[in-house]
């Protein structure tokens, strides 16, 4: 696979598309003097959803085009017209991608946002923003002229990451040279570059085998690895993650020792080490030992120093040659042996009713947007926010004081006064919410409800732009 088509690792900027504004209007027509709200609703915002796709096997799509955008939606109308909903973009990604999202400040990764491991699997990545409502929504038995509609919401740009590990059964693994190409050659109808040079693999290649008996199974070429692979060195961690998904490790060592005739038993334990050190759990997962180039004369005591390190290490061991084809068949019958063994204990272990990672991912979306975040940044100025909060300030027409009176409502509504006092905010004290603030004064009402009667009683300095 030639190198300038294979990314397996990749960052992109995702922004759904703004909600449209709810429409502020009245019905007016001949004999209807008292014509009520008939303001239509703003439509919602496209989102950018990722999905999987078998067909690729790359990221090659995201290398040069990092910023994808959702359709914005238009806005309401008088007559209960409603704004169009944005439509979707779709972004389809390899199987075995995962997702994450990066802080913004440091563009370091935050949390996995999913896995995609199944075809069509899928996941939003940027949700679209929400319409606003318009006017007939806001409709009450003593405000029954309401002269204010919703803004739409304005849709959260952000950066992801994009990593993409193999969905192989096994993994061929071992110093460079060592034959794995010309192995999975030989095993399959894979045809990577194959020289009599280092690191001639600078991509991991897939290949399909099929054993004897008729079972099959998906093994990953792995570019070589070297001492200090999992600090970087090398092609280090560009391609050590491809191992982390494989059921079963091909550990290949060369009988030769190659042009810089290496101990056999040294390559062997170097490459285990940079396993482990990579990640631990790779140290206990099953590897069969692949004693590879074993047709050349003057290899027969290091096969057999080998094989007495393996039958240490409780491995099975194979004496094999990738030229010849010696050892590959009892090689592949073990190794689709092992692989359908691996699959039924992990059937056993995956419930029936597990949970969809797309869904669960959403579902951990909207518990992170309800949740209400109050910090103090100074003395006496509090921050709050929240993807909910947020968006009921964003969605308010601040230039209109019903507008206003309703916000508060909502906050009451959420209980943002108690939050505040629990965090031990003060009477008097400065709380902002994006670009606004305002002087907190308690819930001073009895009822915790604000009405249309209460305009009067809101402070006219109680609400301001931060910088005015």
């Amino acid at each position: 696979m030639p190198t300038n088509t294979f990314t397996d690792l990749c960052r992109i900027n995702v922004k759904g598309g703004d909600g449209g504004a709810g429409c502020m209007s009245f019905r007016r027509e001949a004999f209807v003097p008292k014509g009520g709200p008939d303001g239509g609703d703003g439509g919602n915002g496209g989102s950018v959803i990722l999905e999987a796709d078998p067909q690729l096997s790359s990221l090659i799509d995201y290398r040069f085009k990092h910023h994808f955008r959702a359709e914005r939606a238009t806005h309401g109308r008088g007559a209960r017209r409603h704004g169009s909903d944005g439509k979707d973009l779709v972004l389809r990604v390899p199987l075995g991608t995962v997702v994450r999202e990066l802080d913004p400040e440091t563009m370091e990764p935050a949390f996995d946002i999913a896995d995609l491991t199944h075809a069509g699997q899928r996941v939003v990545v940027a949700p679209g923003g929400m319409g606003g409502r318009g006017n007939i929504h806001f409709v009450t038995s003593v405000r029954r002229a309401p002269a204010f509609a919703e803004k739409g919401e304005p849709a959260r740009e952000h950066w992801i990451e994009l990593e993409m590990k193999l969905m192989a059964d096994a993994a061929l693994v071992g110093m460079p040279s060592v034959g794995k190409s010309s192995l999975i050659a030989r095993l399959s109808a894979a045809r990577p570059k194959i020289a009599d040079y280092p690191f001639t693999t600078l991509a991991p290649n897939l290949g399909m085998v099929r054993s004897r008996t008729g079972a099959s199974f998906v093994v990953a070429d792995v570019p070589g690895l070297i001492e200090g692979a999992s600090e970087g060195r090398g092609l280090g961690h560009e391609f050590l993650r491809h191992i982390e998904r494989t059921a079963l490790i091909l550990h290949v060592v060369d009988m030769t020792g190659g042009y810089e005739q290496r101990d056999a038993i040294e390559d062997y334990e170097a490459i285990n080490a940079e396993l482990k050190a990579y990640a631990s759990e790779l140290a206990d997962r099953p590897q069969i030992v692949v004693a590879n180039k074993c047709d050349m004369p003057g290899t027969g005591g290091s096969i057999e120093r080998l094989r007495a390190v393996a039958e240490r290490d409780a491995r099975p061991f194979f004496a094999v040659s990738a030229a010849t084809g010696m050892g590959l068949a009892e090689l592949t019958t073990r190794c689709a042996l092992e692989v359908a063994a691996l699959r039924r204990s992990l059937a056993l272990d995956t419930p029936e009713d597990d949970i969809d990672m797309s869904a669960l991912a959403e579902r951990r979306r909207q518990q992170r947007d309800r949740a209400v975040n109050i910090r103090m940044e100074s003395t006496g100025i509090w921050r709050v926010g929240g993807g909910a909060v947020e968006r009921m300030v964003v969605q308010t027409d601040w230039e209109n004081d019903e507008a206003v009176i309703y916000l508060q409502h909502r906050f009451d509504k959420i209980g943002l006064d108690d939050k505040l006092v629990k965090a031990g905010c003060k009477v008097g004290d400065e709380v902002r919410i994006l670009g606004y603030a305002f002087t907190f004064e308690g819930d001073g009402r009895d009822d915790g409800q604000v009405g249309p009667d209460d305009l009067d009683e809101l402070p006219s300095d109680a609400f301001y732009v931060e910088g005015d």
